[in-house]
């Protein structure tokens, strides 16, 4: 079965993830070699995310639990940070759950800049990083294959590339009605990621000359020099714009003589709500932006959302059809091993044999997907006892996979 730790902006801190980041390949691969029912493993790693992707031959019903307790042990003796905080810091998904959040993840519906096309570039890499450390399997092959094929499919079908930009302009028009002149504000950007980027790029085509910017993890210097700002922890500014992945700012921050602006941009949210009472102090977020927006790209999260559920459905029905397909694989390649054996024997050279390998490639492609649109139909039965009279091929199932397929199929 499918299994998935993740850790990321949401349930955890800089701290933790920087560190997850840091032993996490060494930790996964030693999961894999010491551990018999973990088959493989595909180990997604960024700045502000850690996947753990595992494929588990349960031989056991605690199969899962036993896993994930072996994984985060690792983790605990390679980072120092006690169980607890692992714990508390990493959600457990598995079977489809596992599948649509990968779809989620590869697609950026669960980037702090949401729609960001670069995570699907990583989630690519990682997966031939598995294949490099020998640590992928079928399943999981397969599983990120069509993580890739359905994050085009949101690409091309939805606006969700355009909605984080979309959600800055709007934020930028909104607040123009409360800034006479953006060239002679003083505007503090709270942020270095490239949700970041994309607002100071807004901000200078509004006009805006007077940029700062402040980051809770200590990369202000480093950004400033790189985009043309100022370092500034002074919160005492015309109007501040948060797009960070944490929340940062509260009303301690804020003097009673404060006259100020503030666009809470992140997600999840940057300002406590309480600024928004203070006098002096006008808050727009992201809920507020919203209610604004007569954008169509505001609705493509909705529209990515339902692409990555019918995705994950579909994903879950076809992989009843995988012991179907790995028994008839297993009896092809016996025949072919046995015919090439033969023609070696009677002298045949090796143009013949890659020959022989590729035509059975070929005999095998049509039934294996044959096998996953029936499974997709609900029909994986009728397959397994087709196998059963043409070739008298048994099908091995687990007891979840049979009580699966004993499940009515609904249209």
């Amino acid at each position: 079965m499918l299994l998935c730790l993740s850790s990321n902006h949401r349930n955890a801190s800089l701290d933790v993830l920087e560190s997850l980041s840091e032993v996490a390949p060494a930790a996964t691969v030693d999961l894999v070699s010491h551990n018999d029912f973990v088959a493989g493993a595909v180990l997604v790693a960024t700045c502000n995310r850690f996947e753990a992707y595992l494929d588990v031959e349960e031989p056991l019903t605690a199969g899962s639990a036993i896993t994930v307790c072996s994984l985060l042990e690792s983790l605990s003796e390679r980072t120092g940070l006690s169980i607890e905080t692992l714990h508390s810091s990493i959600a457990v998904h598995e079977g489809a759950d596992a599948a649509a959040h990968l779809f989620a993840v590869t697609s950026g519906l669960e980037s702090v800049v949401i729609g960001e096309a670069e995570i699907s570039g990583q989630v690519s890499r990682a997966l031939d990083q598995a294949r490099k450390n020998g640590t992928t399997t079928r399943d999981l092959e397969r599983l990120f294959q069509r993580a890739t094929h359905t994050s085009r499919g949101i690409k091309n079908n939805t606006a969700i590339g355009g909605a984080g930009k979309s959600l800055v302009r709007l934020a930028l028009e909104l607040a123009s009605s409360r800034v006479a002149d953006w060239s002679t504000a003083s505007v503090l950007v709270v942020g270095t990621g490239r949700y970041a980027v994309t607002t100071v790029n807004a901000l200078r085509n509004k006009g805006a000359l007077d940029l700062r910017v402040f980051s809770p993890s200590g990369r202000d210097a480093a950004f400033a020099l790189k985009h043309g700002l100022t370092p500034s922890e002074d919160f005492d500014v015309d109007v501040i714009v948060t797009c960070t992945a944490s929340a940062v700012l509260g009303t301690e921050r804020f003097s009673a003589a404060s006259k100020c602006l503030v666009l809470d941009l992140g997600l999840p949210r940057n300002v406590d709500p309480a600024v928004g009472q203070l006098d002096g102090v006008d808050l727009l977020d992201l809920e507020t932006i919203s209610l604004h927006a007569p954008l169509e790209e505001l609705n493509a999260h909705a529209d990515a959302r339902d692409l990555v559920r019918t995705a994950a459905h579909e994903f879950a029905a076809e992989s009843q059809a995988e012991p179907a397909i790995v028994a008839l694989r297993k009896h092809h390649f016996a025949l072919l091993e046995a015919e090439i054996a033969r023609a070696t024997a009677r002298g045949a050279g090796d143009e013949t044999i890659s020959a022989l390998r590729h035509l059975g490639g070929v005999l095998l492609h049509g039934p294996s997907v044959r096998a996953r649109e029936f499974a997709a139909d609900g029909r994986v039965a009728e397959f397994d006892a087709a196998l059963s009279a043409l070739y008298n091929i048994p099908v091995e199932r687990s007891a979840k996979s049979a009580q699966a397929n004993a499940r009515p199929h609904s249209a």
